[in-house]
């Protein structure tokens, strides 16, 4: 199968990331985890699940021929 990530990185560290496979946004920092709480439910996951159909999908088909 094939898995989106999307990391938001900030000095080097990894705060959020949307993993596809996962299926929403997890922290891995106190202000990231407070941070993906929120994006779960807010517009950002519909944003980021619309973006794995609209390009990710697509496009891996199109590679994988």
């Amino acid at each position: 199968g094939i898995e989106f990530i999307d990391s938001y990185v900030f000095n080097k560290v990894e705060h959020i990331r949307f993993n596809s496979t996962v299926g929403r946004y997890v922290g891995y920092t106190e202000h990231g985890v407070k941070n993906a709480e929120a994006w779960n439910k807010g517009p950002q996951l519909g944003q980021e699940q619309a973006e794995l159909e609209r390009f990710c999908k697509p496009n891996a088909a199109l590679h994988y021929r």
